[in-house]
């Protein structure tokens, strides 16, 4: 399944929240810089739907705060 995601970095507080369109927010505390970002939403996305990784795929947006995902269950 394909999710859109906003990626925030240098969060605070992270986490992950959901909108109204049902675009998930991801919150993460890593710079984006040299992809670490990147990495840690996609961390993130592997914790909140229960799966590895490696089951996270980054479609689009690898260089914007917009970006979309896919996700192998």
């Amino acid at each position: 399944m394909k999710i859109p995601v906003i990626a925030h970095s240098n969060s605070k507080n992270p986490g992950i929240d959901k909108d109204l369109l049902n675009t998930l927010h991801v919150y993460v505390n890593q710079p984006p810089l040299q992809g670490k970002a990147n990495k840690a939403v996609t961390s993130a996305l592997a914790e909140y739907f229960h799966t590895k990784k490696g089951n996270i795929i980054l479609l689009k947006g690898a260089k914007s705060k917009n970006k979309l995902f896919e996700v192998l269950l």
